[in-house]
Protein backbone atom coordinates (compact mmCIF):
# COMPACT_ATOMS: atom_id res chain seq x y z
CA UNK A 1 0.00 0.00 0.00
CA UNK A 2 3.02 2.61 0.83
CA UNK A 3 4.49 2.00 -2.92
CA UNK A 4 1.04 2.62 -4.50
CA UNK A 5 0.51 5.69 -2.54
CA UNK A 6 3.89 6.80 -3.48
CA UNK A 7 2.74 6.10 -6.93
CA UNK A 8 0.15 8.42 -6.77
CA UNK A 9 1.90 11.42 -4.72
CA UNK A 10 4.62 11.51 -6.69
CA UNK A 11 2.54 12.23 -9.94
CA UNK A 12 1.20 15.91 -9.00
CA UNK A 13 -2.08 16.90 -10.02
CA UNK A 14 -3.05 20.12 -9.33
CA UNK A 15 -6.87 21.12 -10.52
CA UNK A 16 -6.04 24.07 -12.53
CA UNK A 17 -3.31 22.19 -14.34
CA UNK A 18 -5.29 19.62 -17.05
CA UNK A 19 -2.37 17.71 -18.41
CA UNK A 20 -1.28 17.04 -14.67
CA UNK A 21 -4.50 15.86 -13.77
CA UNK A 22 -4.33 13.38 -17.13
CA UNK A 23 -1.30 12.41 -16.00
CA UNK A 24 -2.63 11.31 -12.70
CA UNK A 25 -5.60 9.99 -14.44
CA UNK A 26 -3.27 7.47 -15.88
CA UNK A 27 -1.94 6.75 -13.00
CA UNK A 28 -4.63 6.27 -10.41
CA UNK A 29 -6.31 4.13 -13.67
CA UNK A 30 -2.79 1.71 -14.08
CA UNK A 31 -3.55 1.08 -10.14
CA UNK A 32 -6.99 0.57 -10.04
CA UNK A 33 -6.81 -1.65 -13.14
CA UNK A 34 -4.03 -4.30 -11.42
CA UNK A 35 -6.13 -4.51 -8.14
CA UNK A 36 -9.64 -4.11 -9.63
CA UNK A 37 -9.27 -6.42 -12.11
CA UNK A 38 -11.00 -4.03 -15.00
CA UNK A 39 -9.83 -0.86 -16.57
CA UNK A 40 -11.77 2.39 -15.92
CA UNK A 41 -13.92 4.18 -18.31
CA UNK A 42 -12.10 7.60 -19.15
CA UNK A 43 -14.56 10.42 -18.88
CA UNK A 44 -12.85 13.90 -20.01
CA UNK A 45 -15.42 17.08 -19.91
CA UNK A 46 -13.90 20.49 -20.27
CA UNK A 47 -10.36 19.22 -19.97
CA UNK A 48 -10.57 17.30 -16.87
CA UNK A 49 -10.15 14.11 -16.59
CA UNK A 50 -12.52 11.71 -14.02
CA UNK A 51 -12.41 7.73 -14.19
CA UNK A 52 -15.27 5.53 -13.72
CA UNK A 53 -15.55 1.87 -12.96
CA UNK A 54 -18.86 -0.16 -13.04
CA UNK A 55 -19.93 -3.79 -12.02
CA UNK A 56 -22.85 -5.09 -12.76
CA UNK A 57 -26.28 -2.96 -11.89
CA UNK A 58 -24.51 -0.34 -9.26
CA UNK A 59 -26.18 -0.61 -5.59
CA UNK A 60 -23.02 1.00 -4.01
CA UNK A 61 -21.09 3.72 -4.88
CA UNK A 62 -17.23 4.77 -4.00
CA UNK A 63 -16.38 8.47 -4.55
CA UNK A 64 -13.31 10.02 -4.31
CA UNK A 65 -11.10 13.08 -6.53
CA UNK A 66 -7.37 12.70 -7.61
CA UNK A 67 -6.80 16.56 -7.93
CA UNK A 68 -4.98 18.17 -5.46
CA UNK A 69 -4.53 22.18 -4.48
CA UNK A 70 -0.82 21.74 -4.84
CA UNK A 71 0.78 23.75 -7.36
CA UNK A 72 3.00 21.61 -9.69
CA UNK A 73 6.21 21.39 -8.44
CA UNK A 74 5.37 21.20 -4.97
CA UNK A 75 7.26 18.25 -4.49
CA UNK A 76 10.57 20.34 -4.62
CA UNK A 77 9.42 21.41 -1.36
CA UNK A 78 7.47 19.18 0.19
CA UNK A 79 9.02 15.77 -0.93
CA UNK A 80 7.40 12.07 -0.58
CA UNK A 81 8.74 10.62 2.17
CA UNK A 82 7.88 8.04 4.81
CA UNK A 83 9.64 8.36 8.61
CA UNK A 84 8.72 7.09 12.20
CA UNK A 85 5.30 5.43 10.37
CA UNK A 86 4.11 8.95 8.43
CA UNK A 87 3.95 9.43 5.63
CA UNK A 88 4.02 13.09 3.99
CA UNK A 89 3.62 14.60 0.76
CA UNK A 90 1.67 16.70 -1.44
CA UNK A 91 -2.26 15.60 -1.63
CA UNK A 92 -1.06 12.45 0.65
CA UNK A 93 -4.15 13.18 2.90
CA UNK A 94 -6.24 14.84 0.59
CA UNK A 95 -7.27 12.24 -1.12
CA UNK A 96 -4.11 10.36 -2.31
CA UNK A 97 -3.93 8.18 0.52
CA UNK A 98 -8.00 7.19 0.28
CA UNK A 99 -7.89 5.99 -3.16
CA UNK A 100 -4.87 3.41 -2.64
CA UNK A 101 -7.27 2.22 0.55
CA UNK A 102 -10.27 1.96 -1.18
CA UNK A 103 -8.49 -0.02 -4.32
CA UNK A 104 -7.06 -2.17 -1.95
CA UNK A 105 -10.71 -2.63 0.17
CA UNK A 106 -12.09 -3.70 -3.18
CA UNK A 107 -9.25 -6.23 -3.92
CA UNK A 108 -10.18 -8.09 -0.51
CA UNK A 109 -14.18 -8.59 -2.04
CA UNK A 110 -14.47 -11.69 -3.34
CA UNK A 111 -17.13 -10.18 -6.09
CA UNK A 112 -17.48 -6.42 -7.09
CA UNK A 113 -20.80 -7.13 -8.18
CA UNK A 114 -22.86 -4.24 -7.46
CA UNK A 115 -20.27 -1.68 -6.81
CA UNK A 116 -19.57 1.56 -8.62
CA UNK A 117 -15.86 3.63 -8.09
CA UNK A 118 -16.13 7.08 -9.34
CA UNK A 119 -12.83 9.24 -9.08
CA UNK A 120 -13.27 13.03 -10.48
CA UNK A 121 -10.67 15.43 -11.03
CA UNK A 122 -12.12 18.85 -9.80
CA UNK A 123 -13.67 18.45 -6.24
CA UNK A 124 -11.24 20.91 -5.25
CA UNK A 125 -12.50 23.92 -7.26
CA UNK A 126 -15.67 23.24 -7.35
CA UNK A 127 -16.43 20.10 -9.15
CA UNK A 128 -18.33 22.10 -12.07
CA UNK A 129 -17.23 19.14 -14.59
CA UNK A 130 -17.99 15.92 -12.66
CA UNK A 131 -21.42 17.17 -10.53
CA UNK A 132 -23.87 15.49 -13.32
CA UNK A 133 -21.81 12.09 -13.22
CA UNK A 134 -21.42 12.21 -9.12
CA UNK A 135 -25.83 12.69 -9.73
CA UNK A 136 -26.14 10.20 -12.29
CA UNK A 137 -24.31 7.54 -9.85
CA UNK A 138 -25.36 8.37 -6.61
CA UNK A 139 -29.31 8.02 -7.94
CA UNK A 140 -28.96 5.18 -8.66
CA UNK A 141 -27.23 3.45 -5.41
CA UNK A 142 -28.25 2.69 -1.72
CA UNK A 143 -25.55 3.82 -0.53
CA UNK A 144 -22.62 6.23 -1.06
CA UNK A 145 -19.10 5.82 0.74
CA UNK A 146 -16.73 9.14 0.52
CA UNK A 147 -12.94 8.14 0.80
CA UNK A 148 -11.83 11.72 2.06
CA UNK A 149 -9.62 12.00 4.95
CA UNK A 150 -11.09 11.42 7.83
CA UNK A 151 -11.73 14.26 11.08
CA UNK A 152 -9.32 13.99 14.32
CA UNK A 153 -8.02 10.80 15.97
CA UNK A 154 -10.13 8.88 12.70
CA UNK A 155 -13.68 9.85 13.59
CA UNK A 156 -15.74 9.59 10.47
CA UNK A 157 -17.80 12.50 9.16
CA UNK A 158 -21.38 12.22 9.26
CA UNK A 159 -22.28 15.62 8.69
CA UNK A 160 -21.03 18.66 6.49
CA UNK A 161 -22.54 22.05 6.09
CA UNK A 162 -23.50 23.00 3.00
CA UNK A 163 -21.89 25.96 1.21
CA UNK A 164 -23.18 28.85 -0.69
CA UNK A 165 -20.81 31.54 -2.54
CA UNK A 166 -22.25 34.78 -3.02
CA UNK A 167 -20.61 38.24 -4.76
CA UNK A 168 -22.07 41.63 -3.49
CA UNK A 169 -21.59 44.34 -7.07
CA UNK A 170 -22.39 47.51 -5.58
CA UNK A 171 -22.92 50.04 -8.36
CA UNK A 172 -21.85 53.87 -7.66
CA UNK A 173 -21.15 57.29 -9.27
CA UNK A 174 -17.84 58.23 -9.78
CA UNK A 175 -16.73 61.99 -8.99
CA UNK A 176 -13.73 63.87 -8.04
CA UNK A 177 -13.10 63.14 -4.69
CA UNK A 178 -11.45 66.68 -3.26
CA UNK A 179 -13.57 68.72 -6.15
CA UNK A 180 -16.95 68.17 -5.86
CA UNK A 181 -17.21 64.21 -3.77
CA UNK A 182 -20.53 65.33 -2.78
CA UNK A 183 -21.85 64.24 -6.82
CA UNK A 184 -20.76 60.95 -6.45
CA UNK A 185 -22.26 58.28 -4.96
CA UNK A 186 -19.84 55.58 -2.95
CA UNK A 187 -19.87 52.21 -3.56
CA UNK A 188 -17.01 51.07 -0.60
CA UNK A 189 -19.14 52.96 1.90
CA UNK A 190 -22.40 50.87 0.74
CA UNK A 191 -20.01 47.95 0.23
CA UNK A 192 -19.25 48.79 3.96
CA UNK A 193 -22.89 48.86 5.42
CA UNK A 194 -23.32 45.62 3.83
CA UNK A 195 -20.59 43.63 5.49
CA UNK A 196 -22.15 44.99 8.56
CA UNK A 197 -25.73 43.86 7.73
CA UNK A 198 -24.05 40.55 7.19
CA UNK A 199 -23.18 40.12 10.42
CA UNK A 200 -26.01 41.02 11.87
CA UNK A 201 -27.46 38.39 9.39
CA UNK A 202 -25.15 35.42 11.15
CA UNK A 203 -26.56 36.23 14.64
CA UNK A 204 -30.07 36.26 13.82
CA UNK A 205 -29.65 32.70 12.00
CA UNK A 206 -28.16 31.30 14.63
CA UNK A 207 -30.13 32.08 17.33
CA UNK A 208 -30.22 29.18 19.85
CA UNK A 209 -28.15 27.36 17.35
CA UNK A 210 -25.26 24.98 19.29
CA UNK A 211 -21.99 27.44 18.99
CA UNK A 212 -20.17 24.63 17.13
CA UNK A 213 -22.55 24.12 14.55
CA UNK A 214 -23.53 27.40 13.65
CA UNK A 215 -24.30 29.09 10.63
CA UNK A 216 -21.29 31.31 9.04
CA UNK A 217 -21.58 34.38 7.23
CA UNK A 218 -17.67 35.52 6.29
CA UNK A 219 -17.14 38.23 3.59
CA UNK A 220 -13.65 37.07 2.17
CA UNK A 221 -12.46 39.10 -0.76
CA UNK A 222 -12.77 42.88 -1.02
CA UNK A 223 -12.77 45.51 -3.66
CA UNK A 224 -13.50 48.82 -4.39
CA UNK A 225 -12.30 51.96 -6.26
CA UNK A 226 -9.74 52.71 -9.04
CA UNK A 227 -7.70 55.54 -8.00
CA UNK A 228 -6.78 57.52 -4.74
CA UNK A 229 -8.73 60.51 -5.96
CA UNK A 230 -12.08 59.14 -7.17
CA UNK A 231 -15.11 58.59 -5.60
CA UNK A 232 -15.59 54.44 -6.03
CA UNK A 233 -18.03 54.02 -8.56
CA UNK A 234 -18.17 49.78 -8.25
CA UNK A 235 -17.56 47.72 -4.87
CA UNK A 236 -17.61 43.77 -4.89
CA UNK A 237 -17.78 41.64 -1.71
CA UNK A 238 -17.22 38.04 -1.56
CA UNK A 239 -19.17 36.35 0.91
CA UNK A 240 -18.41 32.35 1.73
CA UNK A 241 -21.53 30.69 3.71
CA UNK A 242 -21.49 27.70 5.64
CA UNK A 243 -24.79 26.04 6.81
CA UNK A 244 -25.63 23.18 8.76
CA UNK A 245 -28.90 22.81 7.23
CA UNK A 246 -30.82 23.18 3.82
CA UNK A 247 -33.02 25.27 5.93
CA UNK A 248 -30.46 27.70 7.10
CA UNK A 249 -29.03 27.49 3.55
CA UNK A 250 -32.52 28.42 2.01
CA UNK A 251 -32.64 31.59 4.89
CA UNK A 252 -29.45 32.74 4.33
CA UNK A 253 -30.10 32.63 0.48
CA UNK A 254 -33.64 34.69 1.17
CA UNK A 255 -32.17 36.65 3.05
CA UNK A 256 -29.27 37.74 0.60
CA UNK A 257 -31.64 38.22 -2.08
CA UNK A 258 -33.17 40.98 0.30
CA UNK A 259 -30.00 43.13 0.97
CA UNK A 260 -31.33 46.66 0.62
CA UNK A 261 -28.82 49.55 0.10
CA UNK A 262 -28.03 52.61 2.37
CA UNK A 263 -26.30 54.81 0.11
CA UNK A 264 -29.00 57.38 -2.10
CA UNK A 265 -28.23 56.74 -5.85
CA UNK A 266 -26.51 53.11 -4.91
CA UNK A 267 -27.46 49.86 -7.04
CA UNK A 268 -26.89 46.43 -6.02
CA UNK A 269 -26.23 43.23 -7.98
CA UNK A 270 -26.21 39.84 -5.78
CA UNK A 271 -24.30 37.29 -7.52
CA UNK A 272 -24.21 33.29 -6.93
CA UNK A 273 -26.03 31.13 -4.73
CA UNK A 274 -25.69 27.77 -3.06
CA UNK A 275 -23.83 25.12 -4.33
CA UNK A 276 -22.96 22.22 -2.28
CA UNK A 277 -26.04 21.09 0.08
CA UNK A 278 -25.49 20.18 3.90
CA UNK A 279 -24.69 16.46 4.95
CA UNK A 280 -27.19 15.82 7.27
CA UNK A 281 -26.38 13.56 10.13
CA UNK A 282 -29.86 12.19 9.21
CA UNK A 283 -28.00 10.87 5.68
CA UNK A 284 -25.06 9.34 7.21
CA UNK A 285 -26.81 7.70 10.09
CA UNK A 286 -27.66 4.26 9.47
CA UNK A 287 -24.16 3.95 7.66
CA UNK A 288 -22.41 4.73 10.44
CA UNK A 289 -24.12 2.45 12.92
CA UNK A 290 -23.05 -0.54 10.30
CA UNK A 291 -19.69 0.57 10.46
CA UNK A 292 -19.52 1.28 14.10
CA UNK A 293 -21.25 -2.20 14.56
CA UNK A 294 -18.48 -4.08 12.15
CA UNK A 295 -16.04 -2.22 13.93
CA UNK A 296 -16.74 -3.97 17.53
CA UNK A 297 -17.11 -7.24 15.66
CA UNK A 298 -13.94 -6.95 14.46
CA UNK A 299 -12.40 -5.79 17.55
CA UNK A 300 -11.06 -2.33 15.79
CA UNK A 301 -12.62 -0.73 18.68
CA UNK A 302 -15.10 2.33 18.88
CA UNK A 303 -15.51 4.45 15.77
CA UNK A 304 -16.27 7.77 16.73
CA UNK A 305 -18.08 10.19 14.34
CA UNK A 306 -17.64 14.14 13.32
CA UNK A 307 -19.18 16.80 11.97
CA UNK A 308 -17.40 19.43 10.08
CA UNK A 309 -17.35 22.78 8.10
CA UNK A 310 -15.69 21.68 5.17
CA UNK A 311 -18.05 20.25 1.95
CA UNK A 312 -17.17 17.04 -0.20
CA UNK A 313 -18.47 15.67 -2.91
CA UNK A 314 -20.70 13.71 -0.18
CA UNK A 315 -23.42 16.96 0.03
CA UNK A 316 -24.34 16.27 -3.47
CA UNK A 317 -25.14 12.41 -3.26
CA UNK A 318 -26.07 13.18 0.65
CA UNK A 319 -28.46 15.98 -1.00
CA UNK A 320 -30.12 13.68 -3.22
CA UNK A 321 -31.40 11.44 -0.69
CA UNK A 322 -28.60 8.72 -1.25
CA UNK A 323 -27.11 7.41 2.29
CA UNK A 324 -23.93 8.66 2.48
CA UNK A 325 -21.19 8.15 4.97
CA UNK A 326 -17.54 10.38 4.52
CA UNK A 327 -13.68 10.15 6.00
CA UNK A 328 -13.48 6.49 5.37
CA UNK A 329 -10.10 7.67 3.87
CA UNK A 330 -6.48 8.01 5.51
CA UNK A 331 -5.75 9.07 9.11
CA UNK A 332 -4.06 11.89 9.66
CA UNK A 333 -4.26 15.73 9.38
CA UNK A 334 -2.84 18.98 7.60
CA UNK A 335 -5.24 18.73 4.86
CA UNK A 336 -3.73 21.41 2.45
CA UNK A 337 -1.02 22.30 4.78
CA UNK A 338 2.64 22.03 5.08
CA UNK A 339 2.34 19.45 7.23
CA UNK A 340 -0.14 17.44 5.75
CA UNK A 341 0.69 13.43 6.96
CA UNK A 342 -0.88 10.20 6.89
CA UNK A 343 -0.41 7.64 9.75
CA UNK A 344 0.87 4.59 7.78
CA UNK A 345 -0.48 1.90 10.62
CA UNK A 346 -4.05 3.04 10.08
CA UNK A 347 -3.95 2.62 6.05
CA UNK A 348 -4.99 -1.37 6.46
CA UNK A 349 -7.10 -1.40 9.34
CA UNK A 350 -9.14 1.10 7.26
CA UNK A 351 -9.46 -0.37 4.38
CA UNK A 352 -10.60 -4.00 5.94
CA UNK A 353 -13.27 -1.65 7.38
CA UNK A 354 -14.18 -0.60 4.28
CA UNK A 355 -14.62 -3.87 2.62
CA UNK A 356 -16.43 -5.03 5.36
CA UNK A 357 -18.76 -2.08 5.45
CA UNK A 358 -19.13 -2.62 1.46
CA UNK A 359 -19.57 -6.13 1.99
CA UNK A 360 -22.26 -5.59 4.26
CA UNK A 361 -24.21 -3.34 2.41
CA UNK A 362 -24.19 -5.48 -0.56
CA UNK A 363 -25.67 -8.44 1.61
Amino acid sequence: MVADLEELVVCESFSSDLAAVARSADAVAAQGTRLLGAEPERLVVDGVTHLRWTFGTPRVLLLGHHDTVWPTGSLATHPWSVSDGIARGPGIFDMKAGLVQMFHALALLPSLEGVCVLVTGDEEVGSDTSLALIEEAARQCAATFVLEASADGGALKTARKGTSAYELVVHGTAAHSGLEPEKGVNAAVEAAHLILALEGLADEINAGAPHDWRTTVVPTVVGAGSATNTVPAEATVSIDVRAPTLRAQERVDACMRALKVTVPGARLEVRGGPHRPPLEETSSAELFARARAIARRQGWGTLLSAAVGGASDGNFTGGLGCPTLDGLGAVGGGAHADHEHVVVAEMVPRARLLAALVEDVLR
